[in-house]
């Protein structure tokens, strides 16, 4: 049962068994799903530490299974963590500063801001991951284990994060 589990949410329920591109499939709909969610009656807003503490649990957990069920540690149907990676600029938008971005573009995450702070974040978390310029290698190269197969993608994710930061303010 935990095994079963655990390999649904590495595959992030089977997306990683996808034929062609399975990272950029599993980033893809973490895109998607953060945008149904802002959408929705769920509001992201009010819930970005609920979502912040379970990516977190997630992190770990995935770690703990990856090490205890994977013996090739960073195999091709684990996407988990780039729905991890993915994440972080989505939420990052989340906890912006209010003087970041108008106060007309609060309301709804489909904003022009919005949409295409999330269309940003996929092609930068993208090309983060499949470039993986340093540090990201190095983490990607030594770190051989659960935690490394997790880390690179959330180093990804921060750098991806940084960037839209500084095109974001300098262009709103």
């Amino acid at each position: 049962m935990i095994k079963t589990l655990g390999k649904s949410i590495l595959t992030l329920f089977g997306i990683g068994y996808s034929k062609y591109a399975p990272g950029t499939v599993a980033s893809f709909i973490t895109c998607l799903t953060y945008f149904i969610l802002g959408e929705s009656d769920f509001s992201l807003h009010k819930n970005k530490i609920f979502i912040s503490f379970f990516l977190i649990i997630i992190f770990i957990y995935s770690i703990i299974i990856i090490d205890k069920f994977y013996k090739k540690n960073d195999a091709r149907e684990i996407v988990i963590d780039e729905f991890i990676g993915q994440s972080i600029p989505l939420i990052a938008f989340l906890f912006r500063p209010e003087n970041f971005i108008p106060n007309c573009c609060y309301q709804s995450v489909i904003e022009i801001p919005s949409v295409i702070w999330i269309l940003l974040s996929f092609i930068l978390f993208r090309f983060f991951d499949i470039v993986k310029p340093y540090p990201i290698n190095l983490i990607d190269k030594k770190i051989k284990n659960g935690f490394g197969v997790m880390f690179d993608d959330v180093v990804a994710g921060i750098f991806t994060t940084l960037i839209l930061f500084i095109v974001f303010s300098l262009w709103y």
